[in-house]
């Protein structure tokens, strides 16, 4: 073989190459929603790296009733690298190395795709790794699992032209959600589940229900607004039964951003008062300065008998896919 051919040769399997890895990029992944792939050997895992990763990553979901992990975590050992790691949407790959690293690649084999590479010389150092990229670990796998949650939900949405009329937002509600309840500035969709049922409010009130001159107001402002709403439309089976907020626990609370505005985000759990009812919810209160309004969207559930983290993730992400439309 003379040296014009044999480059030839080098040059077709470098493109064959890229082309295959390529496609494997193509490739979408695969997996229940919030599971990590935790790639690590079995004596780091059961040792303090194993019991820092489960505290960092399978800590409690914030206003469930019951402890439920953030995420689901599989470990496997190092040598199942790339076996358990092409499909996955979230892993985590840790081990000893001659320099202490953190490197994040995205859509590596599939989309879409965060490997988080975790490296270290010792026990401490991979430890401080994980201690100083843990936030930004945990932030970047719920982005990446809302936008999957949306995938998935996008695919069969209703089409509501009396959401868009009557607040002037589009929001992708999933097929199987029906309308249970209708009012002039008040809408509530619901899906009935195994063993309960879960639902998303979507209502609007004016701007200075909510904001006050003390900050400390706030969170009691959008309270006393959500119970307000409930006795109005959400009761139980039994007579003069109302939907409040639970007074036994501290609902969670913070400011964000949804629909590229300021919203507040409130965490915690629902009971019906004067029944026997109860379950979590999560609720967003977003500011619409134009309009002199709050829109607000809340998700709750109520499922005595099953786990709710996925029910009330899935809650979040319709809420999260909400736009606000321009006149």
């Amino acid at each position: 073989m003379n040296k014009v051919h044999f480059f030839l040769l080098l040059t077709a399997l470098f493109f064959i190459s890229c082309k295959n890895k390529g496609d494997d990029a193509n490739e979408k992944t695969t997996g229940d929603i919030n599971t990590i792939s935790v790639l690590i050997d079995d004596q780091l895992w059961k040792g303090e790296i194993g019991d820092t990763i489960r505290n960092k990553f399978a800590s409690s979901v914030i206003g469930l009733p019951q402890e439920e992990p953030q995420f689901t975590i599989n470990q496997y050992p190092i040598k199942f690298l790339e076996g358990y790691v092409v499909n996955s949407r979230n892993s985590i790959v840790i081990k000893k190395a001659a320099a202490s690293e953190f490197e994040i690649k995205k859509n590596e084999f599939a989309t879409p795709q965060n490997i988080f590479y975790i490296s270290g010389r010792n026990t401490y150092e991979i430890l401080d790794v994980i201690d100083k990229h843990a936030a930004e670990i945990i932030k970047l796998m719920r982005e990446t699992e809302i936008v999957e949650n949306q995938r998935v939900i996008d695919t069969s949405i209703i089409k509501s032209d009396r959401i868009k009329k009557k607040f002037k937002i589009d929001i992708n509600i999933p097929k199987g959600y029906n309308s249970v309840l209708s009012r002039k500035k008040f809408m509530w969709y619901k899906k009935e589940i195994t063993g309960g049922s879960t639902s998303i409010l979507i209502y609007q009130i004016p701007i200075q229900n909510i904001e006050s001159s003390y900050k400390s107001s706030l969170i009691k402002n959008i309270i006393r607004t959500r119970d307000s709403i409930g006795a109005l439309y959400i009761h139980g089976t039994e007579r003069y039964s109302k939907m409040i907020t639970e007074q036994a626990y501290a609902p969670y609370f913070m400011k964000t951003k949804l629909a590229k505005r300021t919203a507040f985000e409130t965490k915690g759990t629902w009971e019906m008062k004067n029944d026997f009812m109860s379950g979590p919810f999560i609720n967003y209160c977003i500011k619409d300065y134009r309009n002199r309004r709050i829109v607000v969207l809340e998700g709750f559930c109520y499922a005595p008998s099953m786990k709710k983290r996925d029910l009330m993730f899935e809650l979040e992400a319709i809420i999260k896919s909400v736009k606000f439309i321009k006149k």
